[in-house]
């Protein structure tokens, strides 16, 4: 059922968007910011069920690309992705009847409502990732038959180009980029120009409305001093994502990020509050894997959460800092996302990842105890396994014995050379610690063993 998205609703749809985004899709107070002034200008947002759409309504997507962290610094006009939509239209030959989001998190589920304000269309309540990806053919869509192209970029002083790759996908998000980091690291976009019957067949439904119930459930837990985070849980509880695992709770000890060919790549590392865990994160605009202790707890295509401790506000790449205390969960993704032709496209392999995405199991599903331990430890669950508890945590994802028996010899045989080493006193750390000649003491020759 269509509805009326009015100022009242932004702080809540931005926050749930931010849960979805992993960590990426953009600033979602930005997003704010946009839609707010455009519902002051124009008034509210109709929001169209995918369910009624006919079926040859023509829906073009609309986004924002580029580097996270430039967004930061380089603010959009605002007039931007209703230029791209413009400029893909007169490409078309065609007018849209609606407009739609690409990815449901961040930012880029704030850019259609803009162009939906502006322009008088309906935003269609659906997106084609169901989450955040950094890449533009790592979308439903185009798993399942929609091209991407002819899709316009547009830039901040009235730039538009038309990008038309055919059915290669793959190749239109790698021009799109080249363009994207030559208009300044950010552009806007319009791309997968479909029908409504494509649109009911190939995109995850109702995402704007899930992103808008998360979050009011974290804002409503807060104001009764509820867990927001088991808040989160149950509104997800009965969802296409259904599933939440507390993957880690700490302190985040470090943070490398670096502006990369239009992504914003890096690492960050958190420790348990007791100090005896540490939790690693690879990120490309959004966050792909969470490693504790160096096993696999949660891959992409499921979705890795940063979230402040206390009022589990979510915090995207970009805003990691050191000495943020976090609670990162796991939330898994809908069937739609986890055929094999989908994960060919966004799977941990299309990220050069070495592990496979899990099986998820119910949360009201009970074993017994000795029944649910794996071999190394984790739980055994569904067609997959969930991992046993990280720290301070409940039971998140885990992986493949060979992956996972691997990385541990690996690890234990690195922490045996290293204890040998300092007891022998190895002679690359002596060279190392022996002062320079010349510089007021001699050399010394190191002892024998």
């Amino acid at each position: 059922m269509s509805r009326l998205l009015t100022e009242d609703d932004l702080p809540d749809l931005a926050r749930g968007a931010a849960v979805l985004g992993t960590g990426g899709g953009g600033d979602p107070y930005v997003g704010r910011l946009l839609v707010r002034q455009a519902i002051r200008e124009h008034g509210p947002i109709t929001v169209l069920d995918p369910g009624e759409l006919d079926d040859d309504t023509l829906v073009i997507p609309t986004a924002q690309m580029g580097a996270p962290t430039v967004v930061h610094e380089k603010l959009p006009r605002g007039t931007e992705p209703v230029a791209a939509l413009r400029a893909l239209e007169r490409h078309l030959g065609r007018t849209a009847g609606a407009t739609m989001p690409i990815e449901c998190g961040g930012i880029n589920s704030m850019i259609p409502l803009v162009v939906a304000a502006v322009t008088g269309l309906p935003v269609v309540d659906a997106d084609g990732m169901g989450r955040a990806f950094p890449e533009l053919q790592m979308e439903t869509f185009g798993v399942y038959g929609v091209p991407g192209s002819p899709m316009a970029v547009a830039g901040e002083r009235g730039e538009t180009t038309i990008i038309d790759t055919g059915s290669d996908n793959r190749r239109m998000e790698w021009l799109a980029r080249g363009v994207t980091v030559r208009l300044g690291g950010v552009a806007h976009i319009a791309e997968y120009a479909m029908t409504g019957a494509e649109v009911k067949r190939t995109a995850v439904p109702r995402t704007l409305s899930l992103a808008l119930s998360i979050g009011r459930a974290i804002r409503r837990a807060r104001e009764v001093g509820a867990d927001p985070v088991a808040a989160l849980a149950e509104a997800l509880r009965g969802t296409l994502y259904g599933h939440l695992r507390v993957l880690f709770r700490g302190k985040v000890s470090d943070v490398e990020r670096r502006t990369e060919a239009g992504f914003a790549r890096g690492r960050a590392k958190a420790v348990s509050f007791d100090g005896r865990h540490e939790l690693e994160l690879t990120f490309q605009n959004e966050h792909l894997v969470a490693v504790v202790d160096g096993e696999v707890r949660c891959v992409v295509p499921d979705l890795v959460c940063v979230l402040e401790s206390e009022l589990a506000e979510p915090i995207t790449t970009e805003n990691l800092r050191y000495g943020q205390r976090v609670t990162v969960v796991g939330i898994s993704t809908p069937e739609l996302m986890r055929t094999p032709e989908a994960l060919a496209v966004f799977g941990p392999a299309a990220f050069g990842l070495p592990t496979r995405s899990p099986r998820w199991r119910s949360a009201t599903r009970r074993r017994p105890p000795s029944a649910d331990r794996g071999r190394h430890g984790g739980l055994r669950g569904g067609r997959g396994r969930l991992g046993g508890g990280a720290a301070g945590g409940a039971g998140a994802a885990s992986w493949e014995d060979a992956h996972r028996a691997a990385g541990r010899a690996g690890a234990g045989a690195g922490r045996g050379r290293a204890r040998l080493r300092r007891r022998r006193g190895h002679p690359h750390r002596r060279a190392a610690a022996a002062p320079a000649p010349g510089r007021g003491c001699e050399r010394r020759r190191a002892r024998p063993r």
